[in-house]
């Protein structure tokens, strides 16, 4: 079907809702629901599915921003530190994301396939794997952090004063894990709701331990910057602990039964080659931040902790639309389980326009009052004006994110995590990097040279990611 008539269909079904229709579908939305998305009309099954994965999204991004808020009091040395923790952390967050994709893959057609009970092998697999390959990246991140600081750029200064927050942070990354990895698997099998509570309550422990941490409020010792790590690490923590109670003990779509909890080499393997693809296009995107984060350091700390607060405001943007675009994905994999490829194609269509409607409104929103955002978070000159140019210059680009994101999630959905892999490295290492340093030091443009290098990265993965996606091949992917 043709982009157009499904647009059609889409703007009809929506003419049709009524406010109580609309109000009636929320409630369902974030209380859950045992509905059958593989039978229910695609605005209907995309807009319950999308309701609480954007809430959920929403809350990470109210995280985000509320902890950077709370740090950005310390200095600009505090700042820079969590800019590149977390450019480095972003490899936990891919190796994540490619186990969730592969657990999305695997679990969305296993429900569409309506075998639920090999949809929980699946899901303990995919944990057992997230606790493994934590265990590898726990000890030589808590043994050399402060080396990592200096390899990153960062000051002897921040080296001494901050190496507790990366090695806090990459210590226990095991719960960052397992946060990713089951959230997918409620998400996949069409429990969004059980997400998105989970993500709330996560968040809503680490906002309010933030402070009292940071700051030694009441009882509570002042630890500085680590408080940061401390609260984050707790609130993760008891949420992971949530979810395994939901998983052993709710009355839930996917359950574990002890009797079940053996190790599948097959179920195993099929789900690491899969996540292979993801955890690789994750890795190549999120490394190209590794490299732009020291690309832009060369500029000094003004211009990364500038950047740092930029890049946590433009993630509160983008985190609700990862979320709709999440939805397109379970329903890619329950669609195609449930062996209707062409309605599966047509909930990425729909989802896109969604998207590219929401992101492209807040993109016109950011440009035209960056300053304001970023003066919410620091006073220091040189900082706010690095920050507002680059809000202002990533911004533009919104429209393509917002289409680009949606695109790849439809691949993942089928479980064809190839395709957004070598998407990735063409638009993030063959293209962003080079044209950043070309930009940033050889021109001298600095961080506005590396804003320019994000917009133009996207907009190259967008189209080449249409263009693939048209061609129709995910459709035939067996998982």
């Amino acid at each position: 079907m043709s982009g157009k008539k499904i647009k059609v269909l889409s703007l009809t079904r929506f003419k049709k809702l009524d406010f109580k229709v609309i109000w009636q579908d929320i409630k369902e939305a974030i209380s859950g629901t045992e509905r059958d998305f593989t039978e229910t009309s695609l605005g209907q099954a995309i807009f319950i599915l999308a309701v609480p994965m954007v809430l959920e999204m929403i809350m990470e991004s109210v995280f985000a921003v509320v902890d950077i808020f709370f740090v950005s009091k310390l200095g600009a040395d505090a700042v820079a530190t969590v800019g590149i923790t977390e450019s480095a952390m972003t490899v936990v967050y891919a190796i994540g994301m490619g186990l969730s994709l592969a657990t999305t893959a695997l679990v969305s057609r296993r429900i569409g396939e309506k075998n639920k009970k090999q949809a929980g092998v699946v899901a303990f697999q995919a944990i057992m794997v997230g606790v493994i390959i934590s265990v590898c990246i726990a000890i030589p991140g808590i043994l050399f952090a402060g080396e990592f600081l200096k390899l990153m750029g960062a000051t002897d200064s921040m080296a001494a004063e901050g190496y507790m927050f990366p090695a806090i942070m990459f210590g226990s990354n095991m719960v960052i894990m397992l946060l990713f990895i089951i959230n997918a698997v409620f998400r996949s099998s069409g429990d969004a709701a059980i997400s998105m509570r989970v993500m709330w309550f996560a968040n809503i422990v680490n906002i309010i331990l933030d402070p009292l941490l940071i700051f030694g409020y009441g009882p509570f010792p002042e630890l500085g910057l680590a408080g940061a790590a401390v609260a984050t690490t707790t609130g993760r923590g008891l949420a992971v602990i949530y979810q395994f109670y939901l998983l052993f003990r709710g009355k839930h779509r996917i359950r574990l039964y002890w009797h079940s909890l053996k190790i599948r080499a097959n179920v195993m393997a099929k789900l690491i080659r899969i996540s292979g693809g993801g955890i690789l296009q994750n890795l190549i995107a999120t490394s190209s931040w590794i490299l732009l984060v020291r690309i832009i350091a060369v500029s000094g700390p003004e211009a990364l902790a500038g950047y740092t607060i930029a890049i946590r405001i433009i993630i509160f943007a983008l985190l609700p639309a990862w979320g709709l675009s999440n939805a397109a994905s379970t329903l890619v994999g329950q669609n195609l389980g449930a062996k209707q490829p062409e309605r599966a194609e047509r909930s990425v269509w729909i989802t896109g326009y969604i998207n590219m409607i929401f992101m492209g409104s807040l993109g016109v929103f950011l440009a035209a009052f960056p300053e304001f955002f970023i003066r919410l978070f620091i006073a220091d000159a040189a900082v706010v004006q690095n920050g507002t140019m680059a809000l202002r210059i990533i911004s533009f680009g919104f429209l393509f994110y917002a289409l680009g994101m949606v695109l790849v999630q439809g691949f993942n959905g089928s479980g064809d995590t190839n395709t957004p892999t070598r998407i990735n490295l063409i638009s993030f290492w063959l293209f962003e990097i080079p044209l950043a340093y070309f930009l940033a030091i050889v021109m001298k443009m600095g961080l506005t040279g590396a804003s320019i290098s994000i917009v133009a990265a996207e907009t190259l993965l967008a189209l080449i990611a249409l263009f693939m996606f048209r061609k129709g091949k995910w459709k035939l992917r067996e998982v």
